[in-house]
């Protein structure tokens, strides 16, 4: 099975390749803009399947696209990835001293089908006084980060608890691609 990663994202690259899984990098640049009252899962599953298309659309045949879209959300509302440093601390505000799901649609797609799933992670963050969130917006880590931080990075040490999956926090729940792959007939061992 020819598996091609439909992300730019060198998180899910990084992810994919400690798993042990062999694919090549297809990014697919789609819209991104949520609708008017689209619900987080339902978001997050349109734009998977959207990159899914988009790069599925430009392949030769014969290789399966595996395709991702990781959201934020806190009381219902989407926290996508901060357009400036203001809006990065606006978020950060928002998650301080409270917990927050963390949303994955993974969409597997072949010619013939089209495996997906939503992953839920819950994800506890302790209280960031003033002094820590100047620092940690200092550090430009929140650049490009749904929710503007990265678990595996610095903000792991505002990090208090996880409830699911932490590769999932990361933008991409490993043992979720495994599952989808093994059950489009892919091989359970890709090294």
């Amino acid at each position: 099975m020819r598996l091609i990663l439909a992300s730019a994202s060198p998180r899910r690259a990084e992810l994919l390749t400690a798993a042990g899984f062999t694919f090549t990098v297809a990014p697919a640049g789609v819209d991104e803009t949520a609708r008017p009252g689209e619900e987080p899962a339902l978001y997050a599953l349109r734009v998977a399947r959207d990159k899914a298309s988009a790069a599925a659309a430009h392949g030769a045949g014969g290789e399966v696209v595996l395709a991702a879209d990781t959201v934020v959300v806190v009381e219902g509302g989407i926290l996508g990835k901060p357009r400036d440093r203001d809006d990065a601390g606006r978020m950060l505000e928002a998650l301080s001293g409270r917990s927050h799901d963390v949303l994955t649609a993974v969409v597997l797609r072949d010619r013939a089908s089209e495996r997906s799933e939503v992953v839920t992670t819950r994800v506890h963050v302790t209280a960031l006084n003033a002094a820590e969130l100047s620092w940690y917006l200092g550090t430009g880590e929140w650049e490009g980060k749904a929710g503007g931080y990265a678990i595996q990075g610095i903000a792991a040490r505002y990090i208090e608890r996880i409830e699911g999956s932490w590769s999932n926090v990361v933008g991409l729940p490993i043992a979720t691609v495994h599952r989808l792959v093994k059950g489009a007939g892919g091989d359970v061992i890709e090294m």
